[in-house]
């Protein structure tokens, strides 16, 4: 993804940020320790701080042995909505990669919620809402790809009416094929979007608070439960290249042909550059 920053932040990177005279925890979020893509966050409070250590919760993944190798068809539209948007997931088929569930959440979870060990898609069937999370406010609507990477604590507010998602998860990286990208990480003409079809969250709104707040995380075996003393949404700025955003299916471009290739270029007996129009209305 593309850089991108909200909020305030200090003008050099690993340097000490004052406010209203404290001093501010720089917490460095990325992927391959220091060697892949990362974010830098000022917390007004240690991101590693808790109050107390709750229940372990083992994840129950059932499995089912086919007595016959052949193609099956789930029912999803037969999940009856229940739940919310962190115990409601019902898991449908996962392996060592991947796990796949339906979502039909009918409220948004009280408590806040981290996934510490992969990344997560989900799809927007039906439905819409706000994901908050410590990167800010990121709206989401029907058929958007929402992509949360890890590690990121956040928790939904839900637009009224039904909700109806798939739910992606992987110990993996999400995101876009090599293929689509130069050398610099940009995204080729040639791709089947661009970035102005990825959308990052579009406000940061920080929280001063102490009290009581559950955080629950999810961990490689299940989901560990945490009591905090502050409310985790306390980043004052933040920038870099992992953050959550969304992507509409609408956006995806198919390569079609000539159409949606870049202008073509020949040249002449002269060595007179020509350029061949590639719109739809001057294809040639």
């Amino acid at each position: 993804m593309r850089y991108h920053s909200l909020g305030e932040m200090p003008r050099k990177r690993h340097t000490q940020m004052w406010r209203d005279g404290r001093l501010l925890s720089e917490e460095v979020m990325g992927y391959e320790g220091f060697s892949g893509n990362e974010s830098i966050l000022y917390h007004l409070n240690p991101p590693a701080r808790i109050a107390e250590v709750g229940e372990f919760a083992p994840l129950e993944r059932p499995r089912w042995e086919a007595p016959t190798y052949v193609h099956r068809h789930i029912r999803t539209q037969e999940v009856q909505p229940s739940g919310d948007t962190v115990n409601g997931r019902r898991l449908l088929a996962w392996n060592a990669d991947i796990e796949v569930s339906t979502l039909k959440p009918i409220e948004a979870s009280e408590v806040f919620y981290r996934n510490g060990v992969g990344d997560e898609v989900i799809f927007v069937h039906v439905g819409g809402g706000t994901l908050h999370s410590i990167f800010g406010a990121l709206p989401f609507r029907n058929h958007d790809y929402l992509v949360i990477p890890r590690q990121t604590t956040y928790r939904f507010e839900l637009d009224p009416g039904p909700q109806v998602w798939m739910s992606y998860f992987t110990p993996g990286e999400i995101e876009t094929p090599a293929r689509y990208r130069n050398r610099y990480g940009q995204l080729r003409e040639g791709a089947p979007f661009s970035h102005r079809d990825f959308h990052p969250p579009e406000a940061l709104s920080t929280f001063d608070e102490a009290g009581d707040f559950e955080l629950v995380v999810r961990v490689p075996d299940g989901h560990q439960q945490y009591r905090l003393d502050h409310h985790p949404f306390d980043v004052v700025g933040w920038d870099g290249f992992v953050y959550p955003y969304t992507f509409n299916i609408h956006d995806f471009e198919p390569i079609v042909g000539r159409v949606h290739q870049p202008p073509r270029t020949r040249f002449t007996r002269d060595n007179r550059c020509k350029h061949r129009s590639n719109s739809t209305t001057g294809l040639r």
